[in-house]
């Protein structure tokens, strides 16, 4: 295998001749030095180009790389903490690899529809750059997090025979012979059964959401982690939840500050997100709009101007919890000291980023469950294997989702979720 080296290697190579490969991220030139930015998708470096020190036709080749051109630079590392990086290259030779002709997205300042459009290639921008490591960075530290605690990842199916929260929202298929089929909204409904298998279970994959929404926090397909838990009541699922959230902010400020610099995030507000977190009842939540001049109706399902001010109230995720069991999904259990609600949590970022965590107790009881899917007007038949659950050594069992975009966009500290996913879908887009 070729011994490739790597911007963020450099510091094994100081003093050294080495040669890197990449495309030019821009370039300035003061009389007999050009100085040219590498990128090479591990970091930014600058390469000096002395006319003393090349030949007359590297020296101009340099001088002609356009924007996002491939080369391939040779030269001698120095430290330099006023560079980008910390690193210089003194170059001795540059090789063109491909050119780049008349590339689209310029310094200049582009509209969002341009840039969505050309996607493919605004990607390689420095702030996309930091945006997809810091995605990474959070995908990793799910899964560390729940390795690390003794959960089994567990697969559920892309398609699926039924809902799991309702038709609405379905994106519906033709399935051969076997008639309609649809895309899942979450694995929840399969995890379940993992859980009494396996004890504590976590699905993390795609899921589809056909809701005609043109927010700023929707995407008609998005990841989402979804974990389940036997013997877990609802408080045991909000401790947990708190625990993850923390977990996965304090990995990207250890792994990724530089790229929330290159975001201009504000580090001190995620410094901040450590348990514990408040926790409020959706009565608690009612009387805090009501205080602040919102009239709303208990019952209704909060809204994201409601969230937006239910959170400004607190400067950590703040926990609402059992909400009107009518405006909840059939699956989740009522509280037995008030019928009216359901054990349910919604976790609220703040600054104005919404909710990133939707979690329950499960109903564990077979004819109460039987009557909720009937009261949801939902296919009894369907959920047949989903009530064996109940059926055979049904346990009291807890979860919860996390939308992976949502924390992104919260994290990152952005405006729009369409910037956390390398090719966003939405409801009037389904390209590039």
């Amino acid at each position: 295998m070729t011994n490739n080296i790597y911007i963020n290697d450099l510091s094994k190579h100081v003093g050294e001749e080495v040669t890197l490969k990449g495309w030019i991220y821009n370039k300035r030139s003061s009389g007999k030095v050009k100085f040219l930015i590498l990128r090479d998708g591990t970091g930014y470096l600058q390469c000096i180009v002395f006319k003393g020190n090349v030949s007359p036709e590297v020296f101009e080749l340099a001088d002609s790389l356009a924007q996002e051109a491939s080369f391939e630079v040779t030269g001698t590392v120095k430290e330099e903490p006023r560079a980008v990086g910390g690193y210089e290259l003194d170059a001795t030779d540059v090789k063109l690899i491909s050119e780049s002709v008349d590339y689209p997205i310029t310094p200049k300042e582009h509209g969002i529809e341009f840039l969505i459009d050309h996607r493919h290639l605004w990607l390689r921008s420095k702030k996309q750059v930091a945006i997809m490591k810091i995605r990474h960075r959070i995908a990793k530290a799910i899964r560390d997090f729940f390795d690390e605690r003794g959960f089994t990842l567990f697969d559920p199916p892309i398609i699926t025979p039924n809902a799991s929260e309702g038709t609405s929202t379905l994106f519906e298929m033709e399935y051969f012979d076997l008639g309609k089929a649809y895309l899942t909204q979450s694995g929840q409904l399969y995890a379940e059964a993992g859980a009494l298998a396996l004890g504590k279970v976590y699905t993390f994959g795609p899921t589809f959401r056909a809701e005609k929404s043109k927010t700023r926090r929707h995407l008609t397909e998005f990841w989402m982690v979804e974990p389940e838990m036997a013997f877990y009541d609802l408080d045991d699922d909000m401790d947990l939840a708190e625990e993850f959230i923390e977990y996965i902010v304090q990995s990207v400020l250890k792994d990724r500050k530089a790229e929330l610099e290159i975001l201009e995030r504000d580090i001190s507000k995620l410094e901040n997100i450590k348990r514990p977190f408040p926790r409020v009842s959706y009565d608690e939540a009612v009387k805090i709009l009501h205080d602040n001049g919102i009239e709303f109706e208990w019952g209704n399902d909060l809204g994201a101007a409601d969230e937006t001010m239910i959170s400004s109230k607190f400067d950590k995720p703040v926990m609402v919890h059992r909400y009107p069991a009518e405006i909840k999904a059939f699956y989740m259990k009522r509280d037995p000291e008030n019928e009216k609600v359901a054990l349910a949590v919604d976790v609220l970022a703040p600054e104005g980023y919404g909710e990133i965590i939707g979690g329950s107790q499960r109903e564990d009881d077979y004819d109460t469950l039987v009557e909720r899917i009937k009261e949801h007007n939902l296919p009894l038949d369907f959920f047949k294997w989903y009530l064996d659950l109940r059926k055979y050594g049904s346990v009291p069992h807890s979860g919860f989702g996390l939308g992976l975009e949502r924390t992104v966009t919260w994290i990152c500290g952005i405006e729009h979720v369409r910037e956390t996913i390398p090719f966003p879908r939405m409801i009037y887009r389904n390209t590039p």
